[in-house]
């Protein structure tokens, strides 16, 4: 009986363990989409999925998603270190219809996730003007988003907020295009936290605030253009976390106010061309200089409040 069990224990540490390398197996570093594909096939180049959440369970960890031709790819929640290239130059463009819904959420948690890095490329991000949130990021350390478009979602078209981000998390945006939401991007870290912001090439228009850079946020806005939002193109604020970052080279107008410096905050521009806005500068906190900024036909046009940072 005992060499019955030694036997049956044996047997069974052996299947779990093929298992467990079949399960691995499973997970491709790179896998593909279509908009002919099927969610019962395995994701590869010749028997590609139909959808984007399809296709995240069969793609490892810091794996690629790559879309092969133009489709509705569908919502995803993203749980893992991934990059979806929704296929521009030429391949495709990613679509994602998001009715009623969020368009992506990215929640990583796994303490063996080390990158905790998701990064999305080529996407069109649709919401109908009955989706929620384009994007939220709400755990994760950093979100890459490029050459994609956002727009009509009755939330913010990029969501930075939630306990899971790292103390210093990060959002980096390039080439993006943002219209019809809520914020165009909205930071809102809690208690000290801070959100380093990079956001280079991109448009954003007809929101309540363009960039709503609250609590910790800490970076650079450049060769930017910001219009037609009801509120402020940019909006700074923060409690427990400084907020503190540039804006250069870039055009602010026909905004309710084009940047408002919330109590506390502190903004710093150069090469700024500030037209159109009901408000020039709301100043309940800091705006410096760096020089070669243009304000004028403002409703009222307010002057930088502080100190001057000349051109090296």
């Amino acid at each position: 009986m005992s060499k019955f069990r030694f036997t049956f224990n044996v047997l069974a540490v052996a299947i779990f363990t093929l298992t467990v390398v079949s399960m691995a197996q499973a997970q491709a570093t790179r896998t593909w989409v279509s908009g002919v594909g099927d969610d019962v096939n395995p994701c590869s180049r010749t028997a590609p999925c139909k959808t984007y959440a399809g296709a995240i369970s069969k793609t490892a960890r810091d794996g690629e998603i790559s879309t092969l031709d133009p489709g509705g790819f569908g919502a995803v929640t993203i749980t893992k270190s991934i990059t979806i290239n929704g296929g521009g130059a030429g391949q495709g463009y990613g679509s994602i219809l998001a009715s009623f819904v969020n368009g992506v959420i990215i929640n990583i948690t796994d303490p063996a996730d080390v990158r905790k890095t998701v990064r999305l490329d080529w996407l069109n991000i649709n919401g109908a003007s009955t989706g929620l949130d384009g994007i939220r990021f709400i755990g994760g350390n950093a979100l890459f988003v490029e050459n994609t478009l956002i727009d009509g979602f009755t939330g913010d078209g990029i969501e930075v907020s939630g306990a899971n981000l790292g103390a210093t998390n990060q959002l980096h945006m390039r080439n993006v295009s943002i219209r019809n939401v809520a914020n165009g991007v909205n930071i809102n870290n809690s208690t000290t936290n801070a959100t380093q912001l990079t956001i280079d090439g991109c448009q954003i228009s007809k929101a309540t605030n363009g960039v709503n850079a609250g609590n910790g946020t800490r970076g650079l806005i450049s060769n930017t253009a910001i219009s037609s939002c009801t509120g402020s193109g940019i909006n700074a604020t923060e409690s427990t976390s400084p907020t503190e970052f540039g804006v250069s080279t870039s055009s602010i107008t026909a905004n309710g106010t084009g940047i408002t410096a919330g109590a506390g905050t502190e903004v710093l521009i150069a090469r700024v061309v500030l037209t159109g806005n009901g408000t020039s500068l709301g100043l309940a906190g800091t705006v410096h200089s760096g020089g070669n900024n243009t304000i004028g036909k403002n409703g009222t046009n307010n002057a930088p409040n502080g100190t001057g940072f000349p051109e090296n």
